[in-house]
């Protein structure tokens, strides 16, 4: 035992909800289940469904002196800061799932030191060890996969497992996506999963530039969420809201995601993070996100800001436009339609523009090497050398 202190806090805790549970005189509800084999005689055997019944009752719970000592205690404890601050946080993900875990070892509400001490045990194990598996995982919405793919640094795209989330999650019916698990587009879940040590990732903003890479690599109408749902050490951890703007689908068809553009969506999701040093790339790709979700003339007005954004650098769409063709363009006759598609951009124009700027990964060393080519290395060499 590496925490005696911690030990009789919890203990008293334990000992505490149990007789709250004893003084309500609720009865505890049993499941009956058969168990048998070919050649054997059938079994028959009563398991108290203590799980649902305290989980019921956790919030009147949470009013209680010992449950706020407890609760003191973990927040004193530097080995609990990964499981969060809140003192509900810390009640969910530690204090009701020891509570539950010793109620099953007893068999129901009939004290067992034995079964309190297996259930800490388990705890201090979950405590100290040396990093934490942790989890999120949020529904995904317009785009559906044959197998698991990987998006780098913990996060893949997969079938969801059926009740996966409802099992650790009972009130995950209530959040997901309408249809979610019905319809084909609506299969899967985006998922992050990670080692830590101290502290948990920010799994909506890592979950929110997964879902505008996919968008980027595939033109689907991805959306996830609306919410997230944690976990840390295969124990439920918290639901999160996603980001409103990775959480809305916008209007589209489908798709399937396969393993070329996947392979896309995985380079372009770190590369997200350059707009965090580069204002007009970070403008860029907030205003073609923005565009759609909206209608002309807004829509139409955010592509032409996204555009000059991206690739004007001050001289305007024109510029643009050149710069554009430039970069999309293989023929004489493809550069100049995409010269004409950029008095009006469209989203897809837009979307294209934006990968190849982000797969460059410098765009001020980009816009350079596209003059140079607009106007010819030897031309440019000259004015250079003036």
């Amino acid at each position: 035992m590496r925490s005696p202190h911690l030990y009789d806090t919890l203990r008293r805790f334990c000992l505490g909800a149990f007789a709250a549970f004893d003084r309500e005189g609720a009865d505890l509800p049993f499941s009956f289940e058969e168990h048998g084999s070919y050649g054997r005689p059938t079994l028959y055997e009563y398991r108290p469904l203590v799980r649902g019944f305290i989980e019921a009752r956790a919030d009147r719970l949470f009013a209680r002196d010992d449950v706020r000592d407890a609760v003191d205690v973990l927040r004193r404890e530097p080995a609990a800061r990964v499981f969060g601050d809140e003192p509900r946080a810390l009640y969910g993900s530690l204090l009701v799932p020891l509570l539950v875990r010793t109620a099953e070892g007893c068999g129901g509400f009939d004290w067992d030191d034995t079964a309190f001490d297996r259930a800490f045990a388990e705890l201090e194990q979950a405590l100290y060890r040396d990093g934490h598996a942790y989890g999120a995982v949020a529904p995904l919405v317009g785009i559906s996969c044959a197998e698991p793919i990987a998006l780098g640094d913990g996060i893949r795209v997969r079938m969801a497992a059926a009740g996966e989330l409802s099992a650790m999650w009972p009130e995950a019916s209530g959040l997901l996506p309408r249809a979610f698990g019905r319809e084909p587009d609506r299969l899967c879940v985006l998922e992050l999963e990670r080692t830590v040590a101290e502290e948990a990732p920010d799994a909506p903003g890592e979950l929110a530039d997964a879902v505008t890479s996919l968008r980027l690599a595939t033109a689907a109408p991805v959306g996830a969420g609306p919410v997230l749902f944690e976990r840390l050490d295969w124990r439920p951890y918290g639901i999160q809201p996603v980001l409103p703007i990775a959480a809305t689908a916008p209007p589209g068809e489908p798709t399937r995601l396969d393993r070329f553009r996947a392979s896309i969506a995985q380079q372009l999701r770190p590369r997200l993070a350059l707009a965090d040093d580069d204002l007009q790339l970070g403008d860029a790709l907030d205003r073609w996100e923005l565009s759609l979700f909206q209608g002309d003339p807004f829509g139409a007005e955010q592509l032409r800001q996204a555009l000059d954004a991206a690739l004007g650098s001050g001289e305007g769409l024109w510029a643009a436009g050149m710069r554009a063709a430039a970069l999309l363009g293989e023929t004489a006759d493809e550069r100049a339609r995409i010269v004409e598609a950029c008095r009006n951009p469209s989203a897809d124009l837009l979307r294209r523009i934006l990968t190849a700027v982000l797969l460059h990964g410098d765009r001020p060393a980009l816009l350079r090497e596209l003059d140079a080519t607009l106007l010819g290395h030897e031309r440019v060499a000259e004015l250079r050398a003036s």
